[in-house]
């Protein structure tokens, strides 16, 4: 397949300029794109992943990446539905800069005979003249086409200022830049972003004659519609120190059997034939989760490393009793912990009961539902039943010195943090 067939099959290509001139470019030889990344965070999170993907397999089909991190536009902000964005201090955005450079790096390759190129757009907007810009780029831009962006249109009642409103003409004049630097003719980005990339197009036609491409990913949703990459606690960041690799994990272990196999062919490196066996296994033996598996198993070695998805396998068999939760590193217990929501229990000389540390865990609701899961053999302390309703918990309890975890049942697991 060509790479935009390979592309549409993954379920990456939601929209693109000219689909025929496209096809047509991409397989006339190498062609430099961009994709960007404001620095609103100190990390990357999992709707970009989509992106860096997507460059990854423009990439490894012979094209020229360039990587741009928005030292500019992230003092900006892309416009919110919602609400005016809270601006962040140029020092903690030229700090943001520095770390999400450095991210990129694993997803792209910085050699070979297509090496990726990371550029920050502040390059060439820091020391540009207002009246310069207003003269050169903003003449090129009609209000009521600006008018007519759905975020702005959403924003209006409620109040948008010009620095938000203005964003558009920031990205757009990136485009142009790196069109008139690097040769750069397609650029990529979520669905949500198609009216900001489409400005790039045409300010390129516009000012300088240029005809150049762009092409839209599409977001992922869940079974019910709403928007697939965020957990109850936040965003699902790239950033181990952010969402660590045993949550991160856990987050793509939980994917519904019917999206899973879309999610596989967005994020998995697998072939065709290996992805239609898992759609067969999943379709045939749901209850075995194997596309699940394999959809967290591929993603987090993408994301961290294959050791980091071995223990996070081992820390998930080891909470529901199939193997020795002492087995664990300490770094791994504190992940678990901090998934788990451990509660935290002070002790003054004695150790908490054990009936305690169910109750602080919320297993049970109550001191007397602890009492009654441990009188029907319910009750496990770091996976060993309990049997005493009086148990206290001892020294050689505490997993990496301060942990324990309890359980009721099968599945209802959770963690105590003991502070002496």
């Amino acid at each position: 397949m060509g790479i935009l067939d390979t592309l549409t099959w993954r379920g990456l290509l939601a929209d693109c300029t000219d689909e025929q001139a496209l096809r047509e470019h991409l397989d006339a030889g190498p062609v430099t794109f961009y994709i960007g990344f404001d620095p609103t965070a100190p990390s990357l999170h999992f709707g970009n992943l989509v992106q860096l993907i997507v460059a990854r397999h423009l990439q490894d089909a012979g094209h020229n990446p360039l990587i741009l991190v928005g030292g500019s536009t992230g003092l900006i902000g892309d416009p919110k539905e919602t609400a005016e964005r809270v601006l962040n201090s140029k020092e903690t955005v030229a700090g943001w800069v520095d770390q999400i450079r450095e991210q990129v790096s694993r997803y792209v390759r910085f050699d070979g005979p297509n090496p990726a190129r990371v550029v920050n757009n502040l390059d060439w907007t820091g020391n540009v003249p207002v009246l310069d810009f207003l003269r050169d780029i903003g003449k090129h831009f009609p209000v009521n086409r600006m008018l007519a962006r759905e975020v702005v249109r959403k924003r209006l009642e409620s109040g948008i200022s010009y620095t938000e409103f203005s964003y558009v003409l920031l990205q757009a004049f990136d485009y142009l830049n790196l069109y008139r630097q690097y040769g750069c003719t397609l650029q990529f980005g979520g669905s949500d972003q198609w009216g900001n990339i489409t400005a790039g197009v045409e300010l390129v036609r516009r000012s300088d004659g240029g005809k150049v491409h762009a092409i839209a990913t599409p977001l992922l949703t869940k079974a019910d519609g709403t928007k697939f990459g965020k957990t109850e606690g936040g965003s699902i960041w790239l950033s181990p120190d952010l969402t660590s690799p045993f949550a991160f994990h856990q987050f793509f272990l939980n994917a519904e059997d019917e999206k899973v196999i879309e999610y596989l062919k967005v994020f998995s490196p697998r072939s065709q034939e290996e992805i239609a066996e898992l759609e067969r296994q999943t379709r045939e033996k749901p209850h075995l989760r194997l596309a699940q598996h394999a959809l967290a198993d591929d993603v987090t070695d993408l994301v961290h490393s294959p050791a980091d998805t071995k223990a996070a396998n081992e820390a998930a068999e080891a909470l529901f009793g199939r193997s020795e939760l002492g087995s664990l590193s300490a770094a791994v217990l504190r992940d678990v912990a901090a998934e788990l929501d451990a509660a935290e229990l002070k002790c003054d000389g004695d150790l908490p009961t054990f009936v305690d540390a169910m109750e602080a865990a919320r297993v049970v609701a109550s001191r007397s539902a602890a009492r009654r899961a441990i009188a029907e053999g319910g009750a496990y302390l770091n996976n060993e039943k309990v049997t005493d309703p009086d148990r206290r918990l001892q020294p050689t309890d505490l997993l990496a010195g301060e942990y324990v975890i309890v359980r009721r049942g099968k599945k209802t697991v959770g963690a105590v943090r003991v502070l002496a």
